[in-house]
Parts: structure tokens; C-alpha cells; sequence
């Protein structure tokens, strides 16, 4: 975008360097304060005690990251980062020179002064992500800077990158910088063992910082977005994988419902303990004890699931248990539902979509305490498709269609704080998203490990569920 060349009028009078300097440093304090300590130290206590003291502080930081490395690298190093980037990536001359190169800088009417919008934040919370704050000048707006993007993208190295007003005058540009898995991820290894499985830490991938990828099953519900083909699959079979041998020696149960016909699970069916599909007939049920009707398999499957959390509810008060252990006893329940939006909005009668709602938020509020828990996958996380989406508490977001659903999965403000899920590319990039912890609303990048035929069939033959006492079929069922 050219400017137009503006002439000095008569009188008029730049900012002085003098006036500038001052504004810098006050909004820069530290600026100015660190050479002061260190020459106050340097003088006051010698050059001896002030190298003591700053090797105390890098011994001390040091010792924090082998000691406590995830509260680490959740505090101190988005701050360094923040740090270094703000002084090395867009220090002054650079961050002018790529506004200018974009046409985002403007000039004085009077004076003639070259006026650049202000950086006024730097935050890296992730190693890929940074997040800018920008005050712009008089006469700019967001149209201003997004009718620039990709330029601005381009002078900034940036891979991705985002724009939105966070109020008037003030910016948040959102840079993603490349692309930390350039390979595709293994699938989860399956466990030797039940006593190997850990449920409040089910491995299903990588992050971005290059560790293991786990989620808490165990007294949570997990809701996973994606569009078609961002890579669900991968989020189906990990945790299979990862629960396997607990599947195999009855610690564990799986029951799915699969809207879709059952294209992607009947591969794996022999390892659900109760299975219903779109294609299943309807079955016979008494869901309100005033005589059997029938019902969508379904919703006849909800029904099987719901009386179960109630048979457990109403064990574990008589034996006086607030806190429930997954046993042979007493299995752990996992409900995966892989497209709830042909349940919960899209597909049947009006009257069975009210009931499944119904269904599911007995489920989704009372299910954790006695051991039951819901895995639900969906391409569109609206209100209206998704009523009980507030009632998951674990989201991961992959690849979605709409930048309003990346804070509908991850919470409000979840785009702007650089979960752009809505900016994965659909090709080589399957199984790559965004997530969010109980401990930090920081969106994180993530790749699922994929799993293909071969990697399914091992699942099966090695973790199918047989009798206790012989090497009998699959305990798999469809509710009758």
C-alpha cells in the first residue's frame, strides 16, 4: 500500500530523540533498571559477590528445571522466550522496517513523521507460538492490518498467522512459526500389562515440546473436534492402545456407538463390551419401567449405559465408597460415541434426540465419581448440535472448519491465545491440533499417533476380552 508524500507544514515540530528516550524507557523500566542494579552491586559490594549472586540465580534456575521441569517450562520459559524474541525477532529497526515494507505504518499529517504502530507485549507461550500486542496509529484499523496479512505473515517468517481486535486501538497478532512435527507419530505402544496402564495418563501422541502426549481418563470426558479427515481415527485408537491390557483382563470396558454404520470401528469391535451402529435394528427396551418399547439400538445402547452408572452408584454408596478403583469387580466404563452429532442433533426423531440429550447429561454429571466415563467425537461443536458440549471436561481441538469453533471446544479466547486450529492445512497434517489442561488455558500443539490396519489388528489380537476362567469369545454385546 504506497503512501502519499506529505510535505512539512510551517511550525510544525517532530518529537524530539530527548522526548522519545524518556517515553522508551518508562515503558520499558527494566531497560533501564538492570544496568542499574548490576553497576549499583558492582560498586557497592564488588565485582566477586555480584558474579556470586549471578551464578546463585542461574544455578538456582537451572536446578528448577531439572527438579520441577513442567512447572519449568509452564512459567519461567514462556518469559525467556518472551524475552529473547522481543529483543532479537522484533527488536526496533526490524519491527519498522517489516510494518513499512506492508504499508502499515503511516505519516504525520503536519509533521511528516514516519509513525509505526507500537509493540507494546511479546508473549511465547509455546516454542512455536508467539502472541503480539500491537497499539495502532490514527487512522488504522483491523481491515488495516488483515487486508496486509499475508505480507505481514511473510515479513514476520511467520507460517500462520492471526488478527484480532482485542479493543479499540489495540491488536493481537498471532504467529505460528513452522511446523514442529515434520514426521508422522507412532501409534501409543500398548502396555505389557494392566498393572503398566495408567488411566489418569492415556498416551496418545506428541506435543510440540517433543514429549509424550497424555490425558487423564479417570474421572474425566473427553469431546474431540475435527473436520473430516483432521485425523479422529488417531484419537479413537490410541486410547484403546493405551488401555489395552486393562481391555483384555475386564479392568477395564469399552462400549462405542458408532452413527456412521460402523465404517471405522467394526475393525476393532470384538474389543467393545457393547456395540450399536446406525445399521443395527431397533431393540426392545423398558427405559421407563412402563413396559418395553421399541427403540433406536442406539439409544437402547445410552440406556444399557446409564442403568449400569446407576447399578454402580448404588454399589459403591451401600459399601460406603466415595472414591472408586477400577477392578474385575467394578470395570472402569468408557463410552466412545464417534460422530454425537448424528445423536445429539442430526439424525432421528425428535423425541430420540431429546432423549439422548437426557441421556447424556445424566451421564456426563454423575458418571465420573463411580468410574464412568464418554469419549465423543464431532465435526461441529455449536450449542445447537452439541446441547451437553459444557458438561466435557477435556477438549482437543484438530482440524475445524470455522475459527468460532476453536473457542467454542477450547474455551472463550482460545484463538487468540494461538490455537488456530482453524488454519491447519487438510493435506499432511492429519492428527495435528490444539488441547488445553486443567492447569493452564494455553492451548499446546499436538499430534495424535497414527495407527493403520495392521496396527488395529495387533490391538485386537492381543487385547480382545475373553472369561476370566477360559479362552472363550469376545464379552461383547448389543443391548437387548
Amino acid at each position: 500500500m504506497a503512501r502519499t508524500k506529505t510535505t512539512t507544514r510551517p511550525g510544525a515540530h517532530k518529537t524530539r530523540p530527548e522526548a522519545k528516550i524518556a517515553l522508551w524507557l518508562a515503558r520499558h523500566p527494566g531497560a533501564l533498571a538492570t544496568p542499574a542494579a548490576i553497576s549499583t552491586s558492582l560498586i557497592e559490594l564488588g565485582p566477586l559477590t555480584t558474579g556470586t549472586i549471578a551464578g546463585g540465580l542461574l544455578a538456582t534456575g537451572a536446578g528448577w528445571y531439572r527438579a520441577h521441569p513442567d512447572s519449568f517450562t509452564r512459567i519461567a520459559s514462556p518469559r525467556i522466550r518472551a524475552f529473547r524474541r522481543r529483543w532479537t525477532r522484533y527488536i526496533g529497526h526490524s519491527w519498522r522496517d517489516a510494518l513499512d515494507h506492508c504499508g502499515l505504518t503511516v505519516q504525520h499529517r503536519r509533521t511528516g513523521e514516519l509513525l509505526v504502530p507500537r509493540l507494546a507485549k511479546v508473549e511465547s507461550p509455546t516454542p512455536s507460538i508467539d502472541i503480539l500486542r500491537v497499539v495502532i496509529r490514527k487512522g488504522q484499523s483491523l481491515t488495516t492490518f488483515r487486508n496486509a496479512q499475508e505480507e505481514l505473515a511473510s515479513a514476520l517468517g511467520a507460517d500462520v498467522i492471526a488478527i484480532e481486535k482485542t479493543k479499540p486501538r489495540v491488536l493481537t497478532i498471532t504467529l505460528v512459526h513452522g511446523n514442529p512435527f515434520d514426521d508422522v507419530v507412532a501409534p501409543a505402544e500398548i502396555p505389557g500389562d494392566a498393572d503398566e496402564v495408567d488411566l489418569t495418563a492415556i498416551e496418545l501422541g506428541d506435543t510440540e515440546y517433543g514429549q509424550v502426549w497424555t490425558e487423564p481418563l479417570l474421572g474425566q470426558h473427553w469431546l474431540i473436534a475435527g473436520g473430516t479427515g483432521s485425523g479422529k481415527g488417531s484419537l479413537l485408537w490410541n486410547p484403546l492402545r493405551a488401555m489395552g491390557p486393562a481391555i483384555r483382563d475386564g479392568i477395564v470396558r469399552v462400549s462405542a456407538i458408532d452413527p456412521k454404520g460402523g465404517m471405522e470401528t467394526e475393525r476393532g469391535r470384538p474389543l467393545f463390551y457393547r456395540y450399536a451402529t446406525s445399521a443395527d435394528e431397533d431393540v426392545e427396551y423398558d427405559p421407563d419401567g412402563d413396559g418395553p418399547e421399541d427403540i433406536d439400538a442406539t439409544l437402547g445402547l445410552l440406556y444399557a449405559f446409564r442403568d449400569a452408572m446407576k447399578e454402580r452408584q448404588e454399589l459403591l454408596r451401600s459399601e460406603g465408597k466415595r472414591k472408586f478403583t477400577p477392578s474385575t469387580e467394578t470395570p472402569f466404563e468408557v463410552l466412545m460415541i464417534d460422530e454425537l452429532a448424528m445423536l445429539t442433533a442430526l439424525g432421528g426423531r425428535r423425541a430420540t434426540i431429546m432423549a439422548v440429550n437426557k441421556v447424556l447429561a445424566e451421564i456426563l454429571t454423575q458418571g465420573r465419581a463411580c468410574g464412568f466415563a464418554v469419549i465423543a467425537y464431532v465435526q461441529e461443536p455449536t450449542k445447537d448440535i452439541v446441547p451437553v458440549r459444557d458438561l466435557f471436561t477435556r477438549r482437543i481441538c484438530l482440524r475445524i472448519g470455522s475459527s468460532n469453533y476453536v473457542d467454542a471446544v477450547l474455551g472463550e479466547g482460545a484463538r487468540e491465545r494461538g490455537g488456530l486450529a482453524d488454519e491447519i492445512p487438510e493435506t499432511g497434517c492429519e492428527g495435528i491440533g490444539y488441547r488445553t489442561s486443567e492447569k493452564s488455558r494455553q492451548p499446546i500443539r499436538v499430534r495424535a499417533g497414527y495407527s493403520d490396519d495392521e496396527d488395529i489388528d495387533e490391538l485386537v489380537a492381543l487385547c480382545t476380552p475373553h472369561h476370566p476362567d477360559e479362552d472363550g469369545p469376545a464379552l461383547y454385546a448389543v443391548p437387548a
